[in-house]
């Protein structure tokens, strides 16, 4: 069996040392490190050869990747690296990264061609001041020859190690028996699809009711093809952090029936969740874990690849005993675990760091995206950005003076913008182009400013150059595809603030590469209805499979009701809001128990809230609240208990509205006072009108349909096992529209009160 490495992977392994030191950094971009690589490129002979794919053997490893470039004429082979700031800030251990690349690639090269000897360089292109260093040294291919064997020996007994722990894991995955005595109704029909999809190498979208056991049936299946399909890794992406629990639970469920199962599981947290040391940088000056991380990395390495299961808690247990850091750890192991679970931004963000690795290995992987009807509005905003002029004004005050020109200028141009503005809010059909020049202005001297006082990349001053890139970054892919924006706020006298925002309204351009390059990628939820909603927003390819699920519940298990003779429009709310608080009350006391009540705002559920407790003192009510923390919304979920009886309030869309497990008595019915449509206001009349531009239905994109898609998710939270009763009421007349009804699940019997 023969082990494959890309030659920055071989290196990043064998030739880091030292501290972990982010100072010289933030790093240029991709897209400047590639118009600086084509830049340098420019400037050689006609023979000069660019993207030279190189390839070599030592023992049972091969080793493969492109080097930058090689000039024939002169025999010399270049290693491109970009920068912004100062060369001589740059870390001795980042150097010897950068030789030890190009000496794996010079030795590849010289066998490629059979050199004896060949001129080895570094060149550092500067992105701002457009300038390179050269570093140029001579070797003997004998001495290159020396080296890459050095590396690949150290690299060998690891990778041996990888390559028992996949056999292992592949057999094991073959035989692995499903872990429960039977699949639920429908269980059996998703696992299916999951596998033939995968077997296939097509995208799936899977609409499978809450309560059939979505996590092990996509998972499961997906096990099973590691080996057939020659899969290098598992993808579980998520929303929201109880969908990565259900996860890493159906891992333990999986461990549990099959002891002898080798999967590495993996839990990806944000940084400030794993993070230490928050008030210190990222280097070994300032953390102790940063200091000598590189040196400990190994045998930290080493026992982390022998847990089988890395949550979160499990591999801070692991950083702490060897002295490194947490999050930078499980960036490593994400190298190594089998099955990674992650928000989704792990694999669909810009910078995605499972995309960046799956791509510069060259693995074979497979996505399961974890309620998938979330991706679109998490996508959008992951491809947009804002910028908001107070928050200039506050750093203009306070800036160090050799940032004080640049952001004068970069303020008297968004000035500039306010002249052409007369109303609060107003849309523009091109970018900010002259505002743009001196925002990359302003954000290359931030950044040589950085590099030369890399003690200041904190606070305000940090938070603003990040949100600056991100702009930058989103207006170079600025299209019909985007809004441009700018929302206007008075200040004293005649001046005035604003906020600027870029706004992706339709992700697909960016998320389809993404599904693409995976073997395969199933997208599933309760709520993918209608399919082309989310198939034109998502840019699902032409050939990726559908399946809907039937449902495991019967419709007696639920009573659902359209209560037509009440209308939540906000003209008619006032007088909404009796009719509704007797609802509640005459359902409460016909069938006591715990309710959730959901609204469009949290006004409306006070409102409602405060007559229910002035005309009925007798129910126990609990009400959600703007900003809830995690122990807060824990709280109000406990009061839910299998011997409570009470109604908890909610806004639709909200914390409570998915995600949220209460089975039993602990939840009998729900009241949903809403279509769930977005707020009527001027941001969304701009999108509804590029949605009707795009896809000739922009109403229905902007908000009926994810409107209706969080009332379903609403009412999935009464029914969650097949031993469950219980009561859903939609109250407002538009729920009996036609075009509405058909949106709502086939398994509802739906009667009109």
């Amino acid at each position: 069996m023969s082990y494959s490495v890309a030659v920055r992977a071989l290196c990043e392994f064998t030739a880091k040392v030292g501290d972990l030191d982010l100072r010289f950094t933030p790093s240029p971009s991709a897209q400047e490190g590639i118009v600086g690589h084509r830049t340098v490129a420019s400037r050689r002979s006609a023979h000069y050869q660019n993207e030279v794919a190189l390839e070599g053997q030592y023992r049972q490893l091969n080793v493969r990747g492109r080097a930058d470039g090689y000039d024939p004429d002169a025999n010399r082979l270049e290693e491109v690296k970009t920068y912004r700031g100062d060369l001589a800030a740059q870390p001795a251990n980042h150097r010897q990264l950068h030789w030890a690349q190009v000496k794996v690639y010079g030795w590849l090269m010289c066998q490629k061609l059979g050199l004896e000897e060949i001129d080895l360089a570094l060149v550092y292109f500067d992105i701002v001041g457009e300038g390179e260093t050269l570093l140029s040294q001579r070797f003997d291919a004998a001495q290159l020859e020396c080296f890459f064997n050095q590396q690949c020996a150290l690299f060998l007994d690891w990778a041996q190690l990888e390559m028992q722990h996949r056999d292992q894991r592949n057999k094991a995955a073959q035989t692995l028996a499903f872990p429960h005595a039977d699949f639920r109704a429908g269980q059996r029909t998703l696992a299916e699809s999951v596998y033939k999809a995968v077997s296939t190498g097509r995208c799936l979208m899977a609409q499978a009711p809450t309560g059939i056991g979505k996590t092990v049936g996509t998972i499961f299946p997906m096990l099973k093809a590691l080996a057939p399909q020659q899969l290098d890794k598992l993808f579980f992406l998520t929303a929201k952090t109880p969908g990565r629990k259900l996860a890493l639970d159906a891992a333990q469920v999986l461990y549990d029936s099959s002891p002898d199962l080798a999967l590495r599981v993996l839990e990806l947290v944000a940084r400030d969740k794993a993070c230490e040391h928050l008030d210190k940088a990222c280097h070994g000056d300032s953390c102790p874990l940063a200091k000598g991380f590189y040196d400990r990395l190994p045998a930290a390495r080493q026992a982390a690849s022998r847990v089988r299961l890395l949550d979160q808690r499990s591999l801070r247990s692991v950083a702490l005993a060897h002295d490194v850091c947490p999050y930078y750890l499980s960036q490593e192991m994400a190298r190594w675990a089998d099955l990674v679970v992650a928000d989704y931004n792990y694999f669909f963000d810009f910078g995605a760091l499972l995309f960046g690795l799956a791509q510069l290995n060259q693995w074979r992987v497979a996505t399961l995206v974890d309620e998938a009807h979330n991706l679109v509005e998490r996508a959008r905003s992951m491809y947009s950005a804002s910028l908001d002029q107070y928050s200039l004004k506050t750093l203009r005050d306070t800036a160090p003076e050799p940032l004080k020109k640049t952001l004068q200028r970069l303020n008297r141009e968004w000035n500039a913008l306010h002249k052409e503005q007369v109303t609060p809010y107003q849309a523009y059909a091109t970018r900010p182009d002259k505002l743009l020049q001196a925002l990359s202005l302003c954000t290359s001297a931030m950044g040589d400013y950085f590099n030369d006082h890399p003690e200041s990349l904190t606070g305000d001053l940090q938070a603003f150059y990040f949100e600056a890139l991100q702009f930058s970054r989103v207006a170079e892919l600025f299209n019909e595809h985007f809004i441009f924006d700018i929302s206007k706020r008075p200040l004293s006298g005649k001046r005035s603030s604003s906020t600027l925002c870029l706004r992706n309204v339709v992700p697909a351009e960016f998320i389809r590469p993404r599904l693409t390059a995976a073997r395969s990628s199933v997208l599933f939820s309760a709520t993918l209805s209608p399919r082309h909603y989310y198939a034109d927003l998502l840019g699902l390819p032409a050939d990726t499979a559908w399946v809907d699920v039937e449902s495991p519940f019967k419709a007696e298990q639920l009573q659902v009701s359209i209560v037509e003779r009440i209308s939540t429009r906000f003209v008619h709310r006032q007088a909404s809001l009796e009719p509704i608080v007797e609802l509640i009350a005459r359902q409460f006391a016909e069938q006591p128990g715990n309710y959730l009540a959901f609204f469009s705002s949290f006004d409306y559920l006070q409102q409602v809230a405060q007559l229910l407790a002035e005309r009925h003192p007798q129910i126990a009510l609990w009400l959600q609240s703007r900003g809830m923390a995690e122990a807060e919304r824990q709280a109000f979920l406990d009061q839910f208990t299998q011997h409570s009886q009470g109604i908890g309030f909610a806004v639709l869309g909200g914390a409570f509205g998915e995600g949220i497990d209460l089975p039993g008595a602990r939840l009998i019915g729900a009241f949903i006072a809403t279509l769930g449509l977005a707020q009527l206001n001027p941001v969304n009349e701009q999108m509804k009108a590029r949605m009707g531009a795009i896809f000739g239905a922009g109403y229905d994109y902007t908000y009926l349909y994810p409107g209706i898609q969080k009332v379903v998710q609403a009412a999935g939270r009464v029914i969650r096992s097949q031993q469950d009763r219980g009561v859903v009421m939609l109250i407002d007349d538009r729920f009996g529209e036609a075009r509405v009804r058909q949106l709502l699940p086939r398994w509802w019997a739906i009667d009109a009160l």
